[in-house]
């Protein structure tokens, strides 16, 4: 636990102080009680001491509804005498009492122990702490709100360092909530943001209980707790169960949103399983229709879909459907529960979604937001965690500019990735969810911010990427990064790498170790490295398909694997994750049906949202009747596909385009919980026989042939490009020949971005070999895709203008 800041003295000698903590006995006067802490509900009764909640160290005897508490101090412990102080204070109407011991500083969060539930809270600038806890099963859950029990931790007892911690012997294993009650200094100037009038939900919680519907409006305000169950039996992966540990080049990635996936009508579920984790195992055959092997899901983790309705705003009609806004890093988002389940439910349920995915051959990859938090700025906060508990080590702070917070994230607030306490708590995070819900990978949100020092400044080394690569476990994951954040850090073909190399047990020999590992894993030793969304891909290849002069060279560069950007340090063409259209911005159909944005439904005139989108509305913007406007979109919309389908890398395409899926030219619509998000599946089926089958065909050729996913980069003669114009900047047309030396299917593509037709010269097929036309975009479906081919291709081949045509080499 190097993350904790420990006193001088070890952890062993802590837990030998605790243990001779021993309370002084009770005046003679009073019949002796056990050692007892008296937890109350509600708001105090008269007390002799006037904030002093009740602390763990204390005994009490109840007399005549009156409580007795007698705090006792450990003599010498910290170099206090030992002190003796009675309170009298009326019983409230709902008491309990609550057995406790001064509990252990680590593991932090909740955790079991022998005799009860320990809580460890770190906070290196806290002055108090109170824990606040609600029993269900003691009162109603509709009351949680108005009355907890509240346990002041005790400096002298209750405290290791900077770590405050308590041992509950009485709370039920299933079904509490609790929280935090944090004060400390009030200097903002100095980074602080301390309010004790807010109970916090512990940064360690597993779970997250609040608001049981999306988008209830019903319960806007919701108070969000932490919880837990340490009663359910571990979930039952099954005898069979292996997850499809897919090599990242052979990977197909699809991006979708959980809820967005399933929610609208048209999917066909009942209202209770839409836009739940179990409705998405009820679409698997849609994924596997399709052809992915891998979803990324935009953010699982906890967060207040209401928070834009927080205050008066323009912002202040939206619901947040993607989720960037985390409450919570260790607690699956409990409104994705079916029913209103809740956050046991989500949690099994989540894992139900796993298993169902891994069986079906299909890896999970979790889009995770570390870059900031649901909290906000200082103009219009919303603290519910990190920053009531300690706001100047979770968040950047300029402390030369009155303690301001950096705002690196363009979302109010920088999470302080690279201090020591953060990022540990970031590599459990990780860890839990590869663990407990046995997740593939991750895509790390604005990763920039993750090469950050605690100042801000950038970091040519930093200690939380290199961590996650060298971890033992999640160096078995895939890990992706946006590599850039809203401070200007681009970092694309950039990104700190590292081997993230197999974890070796050191009492082992590394003999021992190399002759048990199979050798398919000894052939993956220090190959893995970060990959990284490729923002350049996404641009150049937009600019070229529309018909931008001077970026053939470019195209040509993106589609063969970004050699420029990815063949040093021993990376792979795969480290490329290659897309051309993403959960931000226009989706497939409105970036060629849209010029400009129009994201008037955000209600911020216009002013958010990429103006950058190398789109072209082909002719008209928007929705038009016009049979060779839309031809041309469709011809367009299948080039974009084929593009990405033929580059070495990895492809990742977004849920909807494989039917069409208009925002009607909203590129920022993270704030609508409506068909603009949802995906339509009437939609789909309309297009099943056109639009999507060449979408699902095409990705199935290119896993069946590895021409298209090599692990290593092009050479000489693995490609012949067909071109003599490199230097003609107003070119548009570029044609390639991917080598197959060992069987000669030899794969032919040509691209037309030019407004007229243009011969291509076919070069001659290998030997004893023909040539197969397998796709013309120009063609109506199914033409347009031939599995098996179409044979009589000439030594020339009219290539339409805004088209394309892949031919394979055949016996």
């Amino acid at each position: 636990m190097d993350a904790l800041i420990l006193p001088s003295a070890s952890f062993r000698e802590a837990e030998r102080i605790f243990r001779s903590l021993s309370p002084s006995p009770l005046p003679s006067s009073f019949a002796r009680s056990s050692p007892r802490v008296g937890a109350h509900g509600g708001r105090r009764g008269s007390t002799t001491l006037k904030s002093d909640i009740i602390c763990p160290d204390e005994r009490q005897l109840s007399i005549n509804k009156k409580v007795f508490h007698f705090r006792c101090s450990a003599a010498n412990t910290y170099d206090h005498p030992s002190q003796e102080t009675l309170l009298e204070e009326e019983i409230p109407q709902m008491s309990t009492s609550l057995n406790t011991s001064p509990g252990r500083p680590v593991p932090l969060g909740a955790s079991t122990v022998e005799n009860g539930i320990n809580f460890a809270l770190f906070s290196q600038h806290a002055r108090s702490v109170i824990l606040c806890l609600s029993i269900e099963q003691r009162m109603d859950l509709d009351e949680k709100n108005l009355m907890m029990t509240e346990i002041e931790l005790d400096p002298y007892v209750n405290k290791t360092g900077d770590v405050w911690h308590i041992c509950i012997e009485d709370l039920p294993r299933l079904g509490v909530l609790y929280g935090y009650r944090v004060d400390g200094p009030k200097g903002k100037q100095q980074g602080h943001r301390f309010d004790s009038s807010v109970v916090l939900i512990d940064p360690y919680a597993k779970l997250v209980d609040g608001r049981r519907f999306f988008g209830d409006a019903s319960k806007k305000m919701p108070k969000f707790l932490g919880t837990f169950d340490f009663e359910s039996l571990p979930f039952d992966w099954g005898e069979e169960y292996r997850p499809p540990n897919i090599p990242e080049k052979d990977l197909i990635i699809y991006e979708m949103n959980v809820r967005a996936f399933t929610a609208d009508a048209s999917s066909g579920l009942g209202p209770h399983i839409r836009g739940s984790y179990l409705g998405v195992i009820e679409k698997i055959p849609h994924l596997l229709e399709l052809g992915v092997n891998a979803v990324e899901l935009l953010p699982v983790f906890e967060f207040d879909e209401f928070e834009f309705q927080r205050h008066p705003n323009p912002r202040d009609h939206m619901i947040n459907s993607w989720g960037y806004s985390t409450m919570n890093f260790f607690s699956p988002m409990s409104r994705y529960a079916s029913a209103g389940g809740g956050p046991f439910a989500a949690a099994l349920e989540f894992k139900k979604m796993v298993k169902a995915l891994h069986n079906a051959g299909i890896e999970v990859i979790l889009d995770v937001v570390y870059n900031h938090t649901n909290e906000a700025g200082d103009e219009h906060p919303y603290t519910t965690s990190f920053r009531g508990i300690d706001n100047k080590v979770y968040y950047m702070v300029d402390v030369n500019n009155g303690g301001q917070l950096l705002n690196l994230s363009g979302c109010g607030n920088t999470f302080n990735c690279n201090h020591q306490v953060v990022m540990e708590l970031i590599l459990e995070s990780l860890r839990h969810w590869v663990n407990e819900y046995h997740v593939d990978g991750f895509r790390f949100d604005l990763a920039s911010i993750l090469c950050r020092g605690t100042d801000g400044t950038p970091l040519d080394s930093p200690p939380i990427v290199k961590a996650i690569a060298k971890d033992s476990v999640l160096s078995r994951c895939k890990i992706i990064a946006e590599p850039w954040d809203c401070g200007g850090l681009y970092l694309v073909g950039s990104f700190p790498n590292w081997d993230r190399s197999r974890y070796v047990d050191h009492k082992k020999s590394m003999l021992m170790q190399y002759l048990m590992w199979p050798i398919t894993e000894l052939l993956k030793i220090r190959r893995k490295r970060w990959a990284e969304w490729n923002g350049k891909y996404r641009d150049d290849v937009r600019r070229f398909i529309k018909g931008d002069s001077g970026m053939k060279g470019k195209f040509a560069t993106r589609i063969s694997g970004s050699s420029d950007l990815y063949q040093i340090n021993k990376r792979k063409p795969y480290h490329s994750i290659n897309f051309v259209i993403a959960h931000d911005g226009f989706t497939l159909y409105d970036l060629v049906s849209y010029n400009s944005k129009h994201n008037e439904a955000n209600g911020e005139g216009g002013l958010d949202g990429t103006n950058d989108n190398f789109s072209w509305n082909c002719g008209c913007e928007g929705e038009t009747k016009d049979p060779s406007i839309n031809s041309l979109r469709s011809r367009q919309m299948k080039n974009f596909h084929l593009a990405l389908m033929v580059s070495q890398g990895t492809p990742m395409i977004l849920m909807g385009d494989e039917y069409g899926h208009t925002r009607y030219g909203n590129n920022n619509s993270y704030g609508h919980d409506t068909l603009m998000n949802h995906f339509q599946w009437d939609k789909l089926e309309s297009r099943k026989e056109s639009h999507f089958r060449f979408f699902s065909e095409v990705i199935k050729f290119r896993q069946d042939h590895h021409l298209l996913g090599r692990e290593n980069f092009l050479t000489k003669n693995d490609i012949t490009w067909h071109e003599d114009n490199w230097d003609n900047h107003d070119s548009k047309f570029l044609a390639f020949t991917l080598h197959h030396p060992r069987t000669g299917g030899d794969i032919y593509v040509a691209f037309n971005a030019h407004h007229y037709f243009v011969t291509a010269a076919i070069p001659s097929p290998p030997h004893k070999r023909k040539w197969f036309r397998v796709v013309d975009t120009n063609l109506p479906a199914p033409d347009d895709f031939v599995r098996d081919g179409v044979p009589g291709v000439k030594a020339t081949y009219n290539v339409a203008p805004y088209s394309s045509i892949l031919l394979i080499a055949k016996s």
